[in-house]
Parts: C-alpha cells; sequence; structure tokens
C-alpha cells in the first residue's frame, strides 16, 4: 500500500490572477492603440493619395486645354472674339489667349476647324480662381453668329456649391498666382494684357488641402503642384 507524499496540489491566489488580469489589460491595450494608430496612418494616407489625385487629374485637364490656345489650322483672319460678347477681339494680335492674369486665363481655338471662333463646344474656355470659395471654375463659351452662350463658371476642382455636404479638397492658393505667364527667353510676362503676344509658356501651380483633417495633427493635408505648359499655336507667325 502507497503511502501519502504529504503534497497538495495548488491553485493560483486571488493576488496572482489580479497581476495576470492587469497584465493581459495593458497587453491588449498596446495592441489596441497601435491597431488605431495604424488606422490613423493609412486613412491618413488614403487622404493625401486621393487628394493628389484630384489635383494632378484637374492640373492635366487645364494642362491640355491651355495648351491648345491660338490653335487656327485654317490660318483664318479676325478669327479671335472677345469672350465677353463674342464681338470681333479688337486686339487680334492677343490671338487665342485674350484674358490672362494671375488668377484667370481665357482661351480660344478653332476645333472644328471651320474659320471660326466659338462655333463648337470647346473652343472658348475660361478658368478662374475663386480664392473666397477655394475652387477653381472652368467656363465654357459658345458664339453663334455673333450669340453669346456660357455654360457659366462650373465648379472644376473644388467645394461644390450646391452640395456642401460633398467632401472635396479646397484649392488654397492664396497669394500664390495660379497661372504665371513667360516669354521665349525665360522672363516672366507682367505687362499684361498688353504683352500677351509675347506669352510662350504658362506655369500652372495648384496648391490644394484635404477636406478632412489629418488624425495625427488635426490639420488638413496641404500638397503644391506645378506644370508648365507651352502653347505651340500661340507662337505661330502667319
Amino acid at each position: 500500500m502507497k503511502e501519502a507524499t504529504g503534497a497538495t496540489e495548488r491553485g493560483f491566489t486571488v493576488v496572482e490572477l489580479a497581476m495576470a488580469v492587469a497584465v493581459g489589460l495593458v497587453i491588449l491595450a498596446a495592441i489596441l492603440s497601435a491597431v488605431v494608430a495604424g488606422q490613423r496612418s493609412a486613412s491618413g494616407i488614403e487622404r493625401r493619395v486621393t487628394t493628389g489625385q484630384d489635383a494632378r487629374i484637374a492640373l492635366e485637364i487645364m494642362g491640355a486645354e491651355i495648351r491648345m490656345a491660338s490653335y487656327n489650322p485654317l490660318y483664318a483672319a479676325g478669327l479671335w472674339v472677345t469672350p465677353a460678347d463674342c464681338r470681333t477681339a479688337a486686339e487680334q494680335g492677343r490671338r487665342g489667349i485674350q484674358e490672362a492674369t494671375a488668377t484667370a486665363i481665357t482661351v480660344e481655338m478653332d476645333l472644328d476647324p471651320d474659320g471660326l471662333c466659338g462655333s463648337s463646344p470647346n473652343e472658348i474656355i475660361r478658368y478662374a480662381y475663386d480664392g473666397p470659395s477655394g475652387r477653381v471654375t472652368r467656363e465654357t463659351i459658345r458664339c453663334t453668329a455673333g450669340r453669346r452662350t456660357s455654360s457659366g463658371a462650373q465648379p472644376f476642382l473644388g467645394p461644390i456649391p450646391s452640395n456642401a455636404a460633398v467632401k472635396t479638397l479646397r484649392v488654397v492658393n492664396g497669394a500664390v498666382p495660379l497661372f504665371r505667364y513667360y516669354d521665349g527667353s525665360g522672363a516672366e510676362v507682367v505687362n499684361l494684357p498688353a504683352e500677351v503676344p509675347r506669352i510662350r509658356r504658362i506655369e500652372i501651380v495648384l496648391i490644394v488641402e484635404s477636406a478632412d483633417a489629418d488624425p495625427r495633427t488635426g490639420q488638413p493635408r496641404r500638397i503644391a503642384l506645378s506644370t508648365s505648359v507651352v502653347p505651340k499655336n500661340h507662337g505661330v507667325q502667319f
């Protein structure tokens, strides 16, 4: 017959259980904190990527359309019109850039071609920066038999006035010119509109910020994009 060894089985004390639970909670809190930080970082990156993509696409469209300024394949005389009233422009030397400021540009072209400017869609296009609203607008103008019709200044990049609930980026150029103009030697053209005929390159700069704040900083993410456009047709002499 076996003798009793005198050893007894012993469980965890209340203190040990409390310590184990406390350690487990600390570990869970650390994991949760890491997960939340990762989600915030991913969200911030997504906002930055989306903001950059929207602005980059807008910049490419603006560049492509402005690049076509002064396109006149038929070499038609007296082609260019005053965008405000569709009358034949008094300053034909300005050709397809009838407006050129730091915040707005109006370009004209004959895309048909039919020797008329504004007879077809997208032959007269105006881009403008509206600082207070934080948006860039795009307007198309038609000139048919001397009669002017316009799409109005449509939101192109930035908040949509008719639907404020839609979160989109803001254009925050402030004092930074949306458009800058240069001649063939690289010197900036500043005496506008008198020296519009000298323009050979147009620099477009967009400074935009995300609609929502970065979770890590509490501030909107801000990025700057730029491109240079060479309106080759504007320099053609005929």
